[in-house]
């Protein structure tokens, strides 16, 4: 039972508790006089023993009475440690102990430690910040400063180290976790000669019980470099994902084996005993590492960040071979970007009216989702497939491409005016799909709805033309916040054409569909062939701009459904929008509605841009391990040299930096034919 009672001192305590040979094995004195202590001065707390040697003994007594028969090796074997292969499970697991704590064997130190320490956390700290020489002359008084050397200790050690290798033996020698590493093949395998190493280990122990090691020793060498080639191994598997592709299940595993081999090369470090000053020393190390693992043990916040950078990076490494393709260098590759857009506006301006005639359909707020939802999925395939180019879809694959040669030119050495060069050519690619999008996608809008209204002798913008352009005024309507919920949705459209790429590595769809038997029976192996490098070029991109369009076209239906003023704004769909307006309004509108609609046309482009730009920056920042504060130094070159060369942002002008900034890319951003 845990006791936090701030009206009591130490003093109090320790007379209550210990002025007499307590026997008891509660947890209530050892619990309170931790508490009493914290309040106090240590020094005070060592100056009470030093003055009252009985109590000091009593005290000494208690504590080795309620330690005596309880291992402690599960506080090193599980706390701290992923316990599933999976990240769900996982999850479930730390949340339920969050919410309700396990029910632990009470002849364990884990018990113990959980009964007397109400916040881990704050109580390592308390001892971190104790002084050595404080902290030292406890553990004499209690008789535990030499407790390393004991061979109870040692065997709960040694045992550990033997459980932890068993354990990563048998993930390491998975069918899949050894794909990931193939330059292993050829080699013995470091987990075997690692448990081997260990199990020696524990029969030196069972005949000399007094054995100690020291840093000199060619056993403890042998399981240190064991070791460091077991995380070797882990590294490679990491380095290799963008090859291979990963799953869920290996992330974690590869996690798991990394936690444990460097958990067994901290127990083993506390075994090496050079000098007799190392015994108090890693005694104490003992204490604070049980105490380090039992604070960690249910942190949710390092298992979600351990377990998604790695599949972040994975998303954003695909997305960023896509996004190399959307960043501009010369005048033809430009227009080439205006042509595409153009394209997409043209398929969008139909959209908008396609999108308005469903509205006038009978049917459900779903039965209108599901039409707006395969109007949008179907128009954004088309796009993709057609080679067009959405505008809002660029940012979410450029982010990538800019932070994975942002983070890996960092390695060497950066020339920031190259990189600003670069960010130019990113932004004036941006600008010319925005204007190719909307330029097509009003007068296709206008043209389609003035043939409509032609061939049936009827306006059929009229009912809709009020909220229209209701939608496009930022003061009547959510009209940003639409638009950054657009944004957010490119941003996961992103994130899905990432994953479904790895995925397709992974499991080796490509190569299972031209090898396929069947296939090539009756299709033929060229067919097959065929097949599979446009699944392999175009798949992720059309389960992505399937999405996307689903997201966009039930949003309005189910947020109407539960009640939330709910939407989306996108810069082409807005610009036809304001077409369809203009004309269900004959074109009769003040000059506010005119120019305000105008104006947030461009808002909504913007705060797209700025949302999916934003957050898929974010993710490959956070993927890569890069600090913001690393690159405020580049912001700032950017933010001269575009005060000095401004155009540059708009329009393709040659500049003596052109061919440094396409180097500084392409040599950071494989070709697929290296990664895959």
């Amino acid at each position: 039972m845990k006791f936090l009672n701030s009206g009591i001192n130490f003093q109090s305590v320790l007379k209550k508790y210990f002025s007499f040979k307590n026997e008891t094995l509660s947890l209530e004195p050892l619990a309170e006089f931790l508490e009493s202590a914290k309040r106090a001065d240590f020094t005070e707390v060592l100056n009470f023993f030093r003055n009252n040697p009985s109590s000091a003994e009593n005290f000494k007594y208690y504590i080795h009475h309620i330690f005596a028969g309880r291992p402690f090796n599960l506080s090193l074997t599980e706390a701290n440690i992923l316990s599933e292969n999976a990240f769900f499970p996982e999850f479930k697991k730390r949340v339920l102990n969050k919410v309700l704590p396990p029910v632990e064997n009470e002849k364990t130190v884990w018990y113990l430690i959980d009964n007397i320490s109400l916040r881990p956390k704050k109580d390592l700290e308390y001892f971190h910040n104790l002084p050595e020489n404080e902290i030292g002359e406890f553990l004499k008084i209690i008789d535990a400063a030499d407790f390393i050397k004991k061979s109870v200790v040692k065997k709960e050690l040694i045992f550990s180290m033997n459980i932890l290798s068993w354990r990563v033996t048998g993930m390491a020698m998975e069918v899949d976790v050894v794909r990931m590493a193939p330059q292993y093949r050829n080699f013995d395998n470091p987990f075997l000669a690692l448990q081997n190493e260990l199990e020696r280990l524990a029969e030196e122990f069972e005949k000399n019980p007094e054995m100690l090691l020291n840093s000199k020793d060619s056993q403890y060498k042998q399981i240190k470099i064991y070791v460091e080639q077991c995380q070797e191994f882990v590294s490679i598997a990491f380095k290799n994902s963008s090859k291979y592709g990963i799953s869920g299940k290996i992330n974690q595993s590869l996690l798991k084996i990394r936690q444990q081999t460097q958990r067994i090369y901290e127990i083993v470090q506390l075994l090496v005993i050079d000098s007799e000053e190392d015994v108090l020393i890693k005694s104490k190390q003992l204490i604070f590492n049980i105490l380090r693992y039992k604070s960690h043990k249910n942190n949710i916040a390092e298992l979600i960040n351990d377990s998604t950078r790695l599949l972040s990076h994975l998303i954003t490494n695909h997305t960023a071979e896509t996004g190399a393709h959307y960043i501009t260098s010369t005048r033809k590759e430009y227009m080439t970007m205006f042509y595409k857009a153009s394209g997409g506006g043209i398929i969008v301006g139909a959209l908008c009216a396609l999108k308005m005639l469903y509205g006038y359909a009978p049917g459900s707020d779903f039965f209108h989702a599901f039409l707006y939802s395969m109007n949008y999925a179907m128009g954004f395939v088309m796009i993709y497939l057609m080679g067009f180019t959405l505008a809002t879809k660029q940012p979410a694959m450029t982010a990538a491409t800019m932070t994975k040669v942002l983070s890996e030119e960092s390695n060497g050495t950066r020339n920031n005016l190259e990189f600003a060069h670069l960010v130019s050519k990113l932004f004036r690619s941006q600008f010319i799909a925005f204007v190719g999008n909307v330029l097509l996608s009003f007068p296709i809008a206008l043209a389609i709805i003035y043939g409509l209204d032609v061939f049936f002798s009827q306006n059929l913008a009229v009912d809709r033309s009020d909220k229209l352009l209701k939608d496009l005024d930022p003061f009547k309507s959510k009209a940003i916040l639409h638009a950054c919920i657009a944004g957010f949705y490119l941003f996961i459209s992103g994130i899905i054409s990432g994953n479904i790429g790895n995925n397709s590595v992974f499991y080796q769809i490509p190569e299972r569909i031209a090898k396929n038997l069947s296939i090539r029976k009756f299709l033929g192996k060229k067919f097959a062939l065929g097949l599979s490098k446009y699944y392999a070029k175009n798949w992720p991109g059309i389960v992505s701009n399937f999405w996307f369009g689903v997201f966009l076209g039930a949003t309005a239906p189910v947020g109407l459904f539960f009640g939330l003023d709910l939407d989306i704004r996108h810069i082409t769909f807005a610009a036809g929008n304001f077409a369809l307006g203009l004309y269900g309004k004959d074109f009769s509108v003040d000059a506010y509605t005119f120019w305000i609609s105008f104006i947030t046309v461009f808002l909504i482009g913007f705060f797209n841009f700025l949302v999916s730009f934003g957050l898929s920056m974010f993710l490959a920042f956070r993927s890569r391990k890069m600090n913001f504060g690393q690159v405020s130094e580049i912001y700032r070159e950017i933010f001269r040299y575009f005060c000095k060369h401004p155009l540059k942002f708009f329009i393709p002008l040659s500049s003596g930096l052109d061919k440094k900034a396409d180097d500084l890319m392409n040599s950071r951003i494989p070709a697929k034919s290296e990664e895959h």
